[in-house]
């Protein structure tokens, strides 16, 4: 399970939250998406869990926690969906 974190500050780094999340156990894998345009991160980040239970207690623990000044959402990620219609109907070619 991929954990979800949103509401980050700007200011945190994989190093900061995965401190945060080895509290709660390993922490596997920790990503900070940033915009491509302008390579500022954008407030929110997945951490990976070596185990799902410590996952849940993170979760529980963390959601709504305040943090660098943020009040963080916590929560399971959803799969990412795979939209590469580019937004608009496209006409089918055969």
């Amino acid at each position: 399970m991929t954990i979800y974190v949103g509401n980050l500050s700007y200011q945190a780094t994989e190093d900061d939250l995965k401190s945060v999340f080895e509290d709660y156990g390993t922490v596997k894998r920790v990503v900070l998406p940033t915009d491509r345009e302008t390579g500022r991160m954008r407030g929110f980040a997945f951490v990976e869990m070596a185990d799902d239970a410590k996952e849940d207690t993170a979760i529980a623990e963390l959601d709504g926690a305040e943090w660098m000044g943020r009040q963080l959402k916590v929560n399971k990620a959803r799969p990412k969906e795979d939209d590469r219609s580019g937004g608009g109907a496209r006409s089918a070619r055969y």
